[in-house]
């Protein structure tokens, strides 16, 4: 920076570094450099907001590139236009005196125009004999030119974030609208779940929408209403999937249990596994222990919200329950058959509750019902103080 570069504003306008440094970087302009001047001004107008002024203030920096005659605004030529604010009012669409003096400063201090002032104030050029301008005096455009790269990025950026906005918004108001619709037919047909408050969530979620939002506060909403959605997909998704998975593991379970015509039921309080065999025929299998439904709901009680209707009144009834949290927790249909021919469907859907109940503390559901399922083909397994843990930890 040549100390020629700087100038101080005439009257009581103060200097300041700020100035100072705005000269400098105007003073920046490499040698050869041009710039459309109504390319700039638009790249300017898309920054506006980045930039911190108003639509009065471009009106005033449109009027002075009407003084600038040339296109381009170029390093190797003068940039300085000298219009009196008499005639600035009236390219700036009538604007008044005091108006007009704002938003020029506001357009100095965003640092899009440096004031070149005379000695007594006045704007003017002073011309050699050939009729050149050899001096004026009045507001400098190089700041345009210095920061032309500049404001073309903030540009592309103020575009992109616009872009952004409009389809954000787009994609919140199909959210929404899939929400809304998809609780509607959830209540409609009679999807067993907590629906009001799901609703009160919805309602509260649009609610918290901003008239005016921005970007951010945009996307913060769409977060939480695709979250919502994404919950109402799952409980749909599972009602549909346990209507097709009841239907086949219900016949696949009518299957085994008349196999197993001889099965026990009876508490096992010290969680033993007994070996007690029908004595009627040897191609019989092993008699299925299972325990009391009473024992199994108070030991498990999250899986009661998941039976027909929100609760789980029979055997029949866990075992719907228990088909539907195994396709929640990822447990696929042949690793949950399995179980039940391993274990009996009764102990199978009384172990795929407990699952679910200490489904926090498990990593992968699939993965320890295979291995619990392979223990107990082993006689490793017991279900008796798996259940006798939970009555404690439930304070049973």
């Amino acid at each position: 920076m040549h100390v020629a570069d700087i100038t101080t504003p005439f009257g009581r306008r103060p200097m300041t570094l700020a100035l100072m440094k705005r000269q400098a970087v105007a003073a920046k302009i490499e040698s050869g450099s041009s710039v459309d001047k109504w390319k700039v001004f638009r790249d300017a107008s898309e920054a506006r907001t980045l930039l911190g002024i108003q639509d009065r203030a471009l009106a005033v920096l449109n009027a002075l590139l009407t003084f600038y005659p040339e296109s381009e605004l170029a390093s190797d030529r003068a940039m300085i236009v000298f219009p009196s604010n008499a005639q600035l009012s009236i390219r700036a669409h009538g604007i008044t005196g005091t108006t007009l003096r704002r938003h020029l400063a506001a357009l100095v201090d965003a640092g899009l125009i440096l004031r070149r002032d005379s000695a007594n104030g006045k704007r003017y050029a002073r011309k050699d004999r050939a009729g050149e301008i050899e001096q004026a005096y009045g507001f400098d455009l190089s700041p345009l030119l210095a920061r032309a790269l500049e404001l073309a990025m903030l540009s592309e950026r103020i575009v992109a974030e616009r872009a952004l906005f409009r389809r954000t918004k787009e994609t919140l108001s199909i959210c929404r609208r899939d929400v809304r619709k998809l609780i509607s037919a959830a209540i409609v047909e009679g999807v067993s779940g907590d629906w009001a408050t799901i609703e009160s969530r919805y309602v509260d979620l649009v609610g918290s929408i901003p008239r005016a939002p921005s970007l951010s506060e945009l996307q913060d909403s769409l977060d939480g209403i695709e979250s919502l959605r994404q919950l109402v997909l799952n409980l749909l998704e599972n009602k549909l999937n346990s209507e097709k998975m009841v239907t086949d593991d219900i016949g696949f379970d009518r299957h085994i249990q008349n196999s197993n015509t001889e099965s026990i039921i009876e508490i096992e309080p010290h969680g033993e596994e007994q070996t007690e065999r029908s004595s009627s025929s040897s191609n019989q299998h092993e008699p299925t222990k299972t325990f009391p439904l009473s024992m199994v709901l108070r030991a498990c009680p999250e899986i009661s919200s998941y039976g027909p209707g929100g609760t789980v009144s029979s055997w029949r009834e866990l075992m719907e329950a228990a088909v539907l949290v195994r396709s929640m927790l990822g447990v696929t249909s042949g690793a949950y058959r399995n179980a039940c021919e391993i274990m009996g469907p009764e102990n199978a859907a009384a172990t795929m509750a407990c699952i679910f109940q200490r489904a926090g503390h498990i990593n992968s559901a699939g993965g320890y019902l295979r291995d619990l399922t392979a223990r107990a083909q082993r006689r490793e397994f017991s279900l008796g103080p798996v259940l006798m843990a939970l009555l404690r930890a439930n304070g049973g």
